[in-house]
């Protein structure tokens, strides 16, 4: 394993990236980044089916060299590495030095993986250096995200391949709606966001994501629509499902800010909330995603 810790170390470096990205280059280095890390077994279990379709549809082969963008806590870099087995290559992208920090623990010194802080629409890669482009929920939060494929592809040889997932629609994903309802009961809505700005869920209408995808050049272009049931509770139950609400999604980014003591009493009112859901100690809600897959031109 090997990785660039250049911008991990001490303070973390958020000047590396576009000015445009700033907002949420800021966030993932602040307190979403710090929460993510803090539940980073119970959101990787959370999000275990979608990372299952994305390698099913990826079709990862050995030998590959795989680009992992956006890359978090290095679930998805880890897998890819262990299908490409060490013939092959997986470099994990993403601007939150602390994810970055948990994913150089989290992968074996023997894994074919190297990590690096950088923000994908601008970061200068190899070109034609990768045969896969696979990300894991991380493309929308681009400033301008034809730029950041157009970018990403430039790391791609020609005919190599993209697979990646996106969140669906807002209201088809109850596991992030309900809990940031529930949690503007007790801290001030986020402020309305321009069209087509960055966001979490920023690829769910159809015809902008076939408009992104049309205007990087990418070819052969599959759209999939797939319903889920995820497992918010990392096994703690409703506490820990609402502590998984406010590590990811949009509650997340509600309370980022908010005094500790607001932060509990919108968990209490999450955990509430999110009762009807309870199976035993799981915490099952509908959730809705894209997996998506291309091909460079």
């Amino acid at each position: 394993m090997q990785s660039d810790t250049t911008a991990m170390d001490n303070a973390p470096d958020t000047s590396f990236g576009h000015h445009e990205n700033a907002g949420q280059i800021g966030f993932w280095n602040g307190g979403g980044g710090a929460r993510w890390v803090e539940r980073q077994a119970a959101l990787d279990g959370m999000l275990a089916p979608i990372n299952a379709l994305l390698m099913d549809r990826a079709a990862i082969q050995a030998g590959e060299r795989v680009l992992d963008i956006g890359c978090g806590c290095g679930a998805t870099t880890i897998a890819a590495a262990e299908k490409v087995g060490h013939g092959g290559s997986v470099l994990g992208i993403d601007v939150s030095a602390a994810m970055l920090i948990r994913a150089n623990e989290l992968a074996s010194q023997e894994a074919p993986v190297s990590f690096v802080q950088g923000d994908a629409m601008v970061h200068h890669f190899k070109a034609a250096s990768c045969d896969l482009m696979i990300s894991r929920l991380g493309l929308t939060y681009f400033a301008d995200p034809v730029r950041g494929l157009l970018n990403i592809r430039n790391a791609l040889h020609s005919e190599g391949r993209v697979a990646f997932a996106a969140w669906g629609d807002l209201p088809d994903n109850p596991w992030a709606l309900e809990p940031l309802q529930a949690a503007y009961d007790h801290v001030p809505k986020l402020p309305g966001l321009p069209p087509r700005a960055p966001d979490d869920f920023a690829f769910a209408p159809q015809d902008w994501l076939e408009h992104v995808l049309g205007e990087a050049g990418l070819r052969r272009v599959r759209l999939e629509r797939c319903e889920l049931v995820l497992d918010l509770s990392g096994g703690q139950g409703l506490e820990g499902a609402a502590l998984s609400a406010l590590a990811i999604g949009p509650a997340s980014r509600a309370i980022d800010g908010q005094p500790v003591e607001t932060i509990a009493t919108a968990a209490t009112a999450i955990s509430k909330a999110l009762s009807r859901y309870a199976k035993g100690a799981a915490v099952l809600m509908p959730a809705s995603v894209w997996i998506i897959t291309a091909v460079d031109p």
